[in-house]
């Protein structure tokens, strides 16, 4: 099943698809729907009746526009840690974001005082349930679903301390979306490919196999910290083949297209903009 939040009639709405199309709910947004415990049932009831709408990209908004919670984890796939010359780490390398950076699949990016812009793509965890310190077991089954991010770094802002968040702080700089496939649908242990390319290029081919800490082992960590409840998210790393990795960087510039794709999920097409 898919769940977005989508722009329709000057406001948005909550939809839930499949491979057939979309059906648009009354709720405002996926966070309002998955709040009812019954969303699940209401959902697939409205799966199996065969009405669905064909919705273009540029409707598909952020589908968690109000997460209280956005952990993402650095150094997490095995290529991208052999890239920054580091050993791979021993527990989850965990800061956070604000929900201001987060923007939709679709929109542009606005940057200004950078002139090291760098692309990370990342699969997005999407907390379903209330978790605090749970077991690995306990974690799996309260992910609702994943979705796809990319958390643009402004490394120049990023290199000024030992402290990584002003880099990754910008207002709405991360895409995500372009909407949640859950978790029964797929699994990201077993593999799906996660790719980012800018305009032509393709700069980053990765596998979720090669996550150190998978989606379960980042919620259950997490958990030990802090509450998550649901719409919570977790970005999960990037594999290798950022610009930072390169022996002569080639940063993002006004104009460029970046997409960002997970296998089985979709992918985000943002124009970046220097204002």
């Amino acid at each position: 099943m898919r769940l977005a939040t989508v722009r329709r009639g000057g406001r948005t709405r909550a939809a839930v698809g499949d491979d057939a199309g979309w059906v648009v709910l009354e709720e405002d947004d996926v966070q309002n729907l998955i709040a009812a415990p019954d969303w699940r049932e209401r959902a697939e009831a409205v799966l199996r009746h065969p009405a669905r709408t064909a919705l273009g990209d540029e409707v598909f908004a952020n589908p968690v526009p109000r997460p209280a919670k956005i952990f993402c984890c650095g150094l997490n796939y095995r290529d991208h840690i052999l890239e920054t010359g580091r050993d791979v780490p021993e527990f989850p390398t965990i800061f956070a974001k604000f929900a201001d950076t987060l923007t939709g699949p679709a929109d542009e990016i606005l940057v200004h005082d950078t002139v090291k812009l760098d692309w990370e793509a990342e699969l997005a965890v999407v907390v379903g349930a209330e978790v605090r310190r749970v077991d690995r077991e306990h974690a799996r089954l309260a992910i609702l679903g994943y979705t796809v991010s990319n958390d643009i770094s402004m490394r120049d802002w990023q290199q000024r301390t030992l402290q990584w968040l002003q880099g990754k702080a910008f207002d709405a700089t991360t895409p995500i979306g372009p909407w949640i496939v859950t978790a029964d649908e797929l699994e990201p242990r077993e593999g799906l490919r996660i790719t980012c390319t800018v305009n032509d290029e393709v700069v980053q081919d990765g596998d979720t196999a090669e996550l150190v800490f998978d989606a379960a082992d980042l919620v259950a960590y997490v958990s030990q910290l802090t509450v998550l409840r649901p719409g919570d998210i977790i970005l999960t790393g990037t594999p290798g083949g950022v610009a930072l990795g390169m022996a002569e960087p080639r940063w993002l510039r006004d104009g460029d297209l970046v997409t960002t794709s997970v296998e089985g999920i979709g992918a985000l097409r943002n124009t970046v903009r220097f204002e």
